[in-house]
């Protein structure tokens, strides 16, 4: 019977997680999509609507933290509601605004909050409860959620953005000359810079089309706010708190040799940031998260500014990440848990994948680049991306949590996240507009994810297998003090924990 119990509060855990990522990625990935016609409708720049996903990011990096500590104290079940509130409020209020300055505060703080508080509590939530052999599996399945959203509300949204934008494009095109004989692209491009003029603007049809496209991203938002409420929602019932709390213990150590598995140790945030295990990890991730979100944010105005294709064309590719990002999930973290096996050391095994991820990440933005010379280079930069994005978020944490045990790591994890997500996505994004805006072109902006990528690579080579714990006690609550320099690294000082077939 405990058993059966370990395993339904297992699964409850990945639900509940599952949910908070599709929630997370519900304003990640939909903002590619709106963010255009938010530009076009409200005369923003690129730069304007691009600052206020950047705060978004310094302040989810903020709550990041903040929800590592709560989440160690007082469970996922405080973190998921306060989400759930927030997470609602940040599309509902941000389909409302007309001020940029309003914008930055209910998309850039309320929304950054809300976000902040779901990407710790779900992947440590996972951690908690399966190490070793099953982490990578399972996280897997729960980051499932992120390319379901992706996918999902990329459909949610695009029959009605992609009317509204079609009218508009029409109706502006046929106040240029000679606009039925023009390239995609060439088209694309006349319209944008007709569309830059203030008295285009005021043309009563245009002017028509204009509050159309902006009646289309406020409806969806407010669809969007009321999808994210439900999810958590049912987040906050499903969560559960760490294993421990149960009299139960995590799924999936490696034993040693001997057969045994060790205490885990109580690492302080000041030790645990002293080791260059910790840095290289933030470094490693930063630079794959600057190149990441400057895609996430960009790639559908490339296609439809840079390379001319249609909105609903782009809409179509960008959600074939997610639809593939589906099954990759899970697969890629298959095949993470078996070369964690294979190599019978959480850490080597961790590593050696998050050395490949990035350069998955730098092959596609190579075939992105490649895009102009055929449609089959976008589609398979999506593949590509896919299986990215199912490597390094997760793994990382799955590296960090192999160095440092699952005691303290919502803590670890959550300054980790605060300086990741404060600097990356916010560098990144920004950078990636900046180069728009002054060149004219989103080319110069994938080279820049291209160099992030390949740094992120060299970063990863280097990672270290161990970190020395000086001090502190172990998981099962000894008051003995660890002796001085004793190694910690996985999978020797994991906790006695089952197999993910039984629980202990």
């Amino acid at each position: 019977m405990k058993t059966k119990n370990a395993s339904f509060y297992g699964w409850s855990v990945i639900l509940a997680s599952w949910l908070a990522v599709f929630s997370l990625f519900g304003y990640r990935a939909t903002f590619a999509i709106l963010e255009g016609p938010m530009a076009t409708s409200l005369g923003w720049t690129t730069a304007q609507i691009t600052l206020g996903y950047s705060l978004m990011m310094v302040l989810y990096a903020v709550a990041a933290y903040f929800s590592g500590l709560i989440l160690d104290k007082w469970g996922s079940k405080p973190v998921y509601a306060i989400a759930a509130v927030l997470g609602s409020l940040g599309f509902l209020l941000t389909a409302r605004v007309d001020s940029h300055l309003a914008y930055l505060f209910t998309f850039g703080f309320v929304g950054g909050v809300a976000t902040g508080m779901l990407w710790v509590t779900s992947t440590v939530s996972v951690r908690k409860w399966y190490v070793g052999k099953s982490y990578a599996t399972m996280w897997g399945i729960a980051f499932s959620g992120a390319p379901m959203a992706q996918f999902v509300l990329a459909q949610v949204v695009k029959p009605t953005l992609s009317r509204a934008q079609a009218a508009l494009d029409l109706t502006v095109g046929g106040l240029i000359p000679n606009s039925a004989a023009m390239a995609p692209k060439e088209l694309s491009l006349a319209v944008t810079a007709k569309l830059q003029e203030p008295a285009t603007r005021l043309v009563p049809g245009v002017k028509h089309a204009l509050g159309l496209l902006d009646t289309a991203w406020r409806t969806q938002m407010t669809i969007l706010g009321v999808i994210v409420f439900l999810a958590l929602a049912v987040a906050v019932i499903a969560a559960k708190n760490a294993p421990e709390h149960y009299d139960m213990k995590p799924f999936g150590a490696i034993p040693t040799a001997a057969g045994a598995v060790s205490a885990e140790k109580v690492w302080t945030i000041k030790e645990a940031f002293s080791k260059y295990a910790i840095w290289a990890a933030i470094l490693m991730f930063l630079t794959s998260m600057m190149a990441e979100f400057l895609i996430w944010t960009q790639v559908v105005s490339y296609w439809t500014e840079d390379v001319g294709f249609t909105l609903a064309k782009a809409i179509n590719i960008y959600g074939l990440i997610g639809l593939i990002g589906i099954f990759s999930m899970p697969i890629m973290g298959k095949v993470a848990d078996r070369i964690v096996q294979t190599m019978g050391n959480e850490v080597k095994g961790r590593k050696t994948m998050l050395m490949v991820g990035p350069a998955t990440g730098a092959v596609a933005c190579l075939l992105l680049l490649a895009t102009p010379q055929g449609d089959i280079f976008a589609y398979i930069a999506c593949f590509i991306f896919a299986v990215y994005w199912a490597i390094v978020p997760g793994g990382v944490v799955g590296y960090v949590g192999a160095i440092y045990g699952r005691k303290t790591l919502g803590k670890i994890w959550g300054l980790a996240t605060m300086i990741v997500m404060g600097i990356g996505p916010f560098l990144g994004t920004y950078v990636g507009a900046e180069l728009k805006d002054i060149s004219g072109s989103y080319t110069y902006s994938l080279y820049f994810a291209l160099f992030a990528f390949v740094v992120s690579i060299i970063v990863a080579i280097g990672l270290p297998l161990k970190a020395e714990h000086t001090g502190g006690s172990s998981l099962r609550g000894s008051s003995t003090k660890a002796p001085a320099a004793s190694t910690v690294a996985a999978p020797e000082v994991l906790s006695p924990v089952a197999s993910t077939s039984t629980n202990a």
